[in-house]
């Protein structure tokens, strides 16, 4: 009775590690670097936000509240993407393309779009605000994958890489109209870098980014703020009352700082000195609390996901997954990089968020739901290897019994 009940507990056991593997498969370890981002932002949003929400509302409770709904629907988001076949979102290509196309219009539809420091980069629909241009990076990665799965010699001709670059420039020309340069730029990178893992020509690539670096410092010096504001990193200290008081603030923060932080929660540049703490800038104020050491914590974390994800894209199944999860690593590292550079007033500043970290309401659900989506490639790809091994095994076991069945009939034959 005893070795009865042992070998149905056994059975048990077995049938639950099975259903883990089976509804809970693919890269786990990407999944944990993501949560543990994640739970580190909403710890950095509290600290940063706390005096700001006072300000603003009169609870220093505000942005974390918020933070944390936005982390439990992405969190749903995410696990829900993880279970949908990748390729479902292939189907709705043009539709996509089309959605986000529709989004940046509507930004300039009175009454829709919401202006604030003289920029119109939302469309408020009651409660909920939305940034069309944080949509439009991945409605543009999913139109880009799509495109080029279905033609991957599309780059090999000059006139299929211009098709990738003109779906890309009406993205990034509306964009500019908010006005929005960081995230025009960004939606530039992204389809580049994704251009260059399809295959395209080097050359092709220096001569578009020659082009498009070109058109940057066009629109930069035909703008006297966009000039001004562009110019002032190169001497923040030079326009600290003005253009550059943002970047000076972000430097006295690091240095503030040191190499160990002055500890959580013990930032003095969070005190309504440095704008919007919890958001662009919210590096700065982890430098300063937790110093050089947790940024570089916080970087070897950021590389341990970016290198997921890279390993996600060599090992996909299919080259519309290879494409998918390239685009979506990339959008990733780049704002990333991005976020690192202004902080530390390595480049002119922009309004990009540090992903999965900065308070971004539904920017953060967005990205969650993207790496549901790159979660879901690496489920696939990992059952594709399984069928590919357990084909191996089938047909080196079907050659073993051949041999055997030969050898057999020559022994009877003698």
């Amino acid at each position: 009775m005893r070795e009865k009940s042992s070998e149905k507990v056994k059975k048990k056991r077995f049938s639950l590690i099975e259903w883990i593997k089976t509804n809970n498969g693919g890269d786990l370890v990407m999944v944990l670097l993501v949560m543990i981002l994640c739970i580190f932002g909403i710890i950095m949003v509290f600290s940063a936000s706390y005096y700001v929400s006072i300000n603003e509302d009169g609870n220093p409770y505000s942005y974390l509240k918020k933070q944390l709904i936005w982390f439990a629907l992405g969190f749903a988001t995410m696990i829900i993407f993880s279970r949908i076949d990748y390729h479902v979102w292939g189907k709705f290509w043009v539709l996509f393309y089309l959605a986000g196309l529709a989004l940046l219009v509507m930004v300039k539809i009175p009454g829709l779009g919401i202006t604030v420091n003289g920029a119109t980069r939302w469309i408020g629909v009651g409660p909920i605000t939305i940034m069309p241009g944080e949509i439009a990076k991945i409605t543009l990665i999913f139109y880009i994958s799509r495109l080029l799965a279905k033609n991957p010699r599309m780059t090999d001709d000059i006139w299929g890489v211009l098709g990738v670059v003109g779906v890309t420039g009406v993205y990034a020309g509306l964009i500019m109209l908010q006005p929005n340069m960081s995230t025009a730029a960004t939606v530039v990178f992204i389809a580049g870098g994704m251009l260059l893992v399809a295959g395209t020509k080097i050359w092709q690539l220096f001569v578009l980014a020659g082009l498009g670096g070109a058109a940057g410092v066009a629109l930069v010096v035909s703008s006297e703020y966009r000039y001004a504001r562009y110019t002032s990193f190169l001497d923040p200290f030079a326009h600290a009352l003005d253009n550059g008081f943002q970047a000076v603030q972000s430097l006295l923060a690091l240095g503030t700082g040191g190499f160990t932080g002055l500890g959580l929660g013990k930032s003095v540049q969070k005190y309504l000195y440095l704008p919007e703490p919890q958001n662009d800038f919210i590096t700065a104020i982890i430098g300063e609390e937790l110093g050089f050491v947790g940024i570089m914590i916080l970087m070897i974390v950021y590389i341990l996901l970016i290198w997921r994800g890279c390993r996600a894209a060599m090992n996909a199944k299919d080259y519309y997954g290879m494409m998918l999860a390239a685009g979506m690593t990339m959008m990733i590292g780049i704002q990333v990089s991005i976020n690192i550079a202004v902080v530390t007033s390595s480049m002119p500043p922009t309004g990009v968020i540090l992903p999965f970290v900065s308070y971004g309401g539904n920017a953060l659900m967005l990205l969650m739901g993207m790496m549901g989506i790159l979660w879901n490639i690496t489920k696939q790809s990992e059952k594709n290897e399984i069928r590919l091994i357990e084909e191996q095994n089938r047909k080196a076991l079907e050659e073993e019994k051949n041999k055997i069945m030969r050898r057999t009939v020559r022994q009877g034959r003698r």
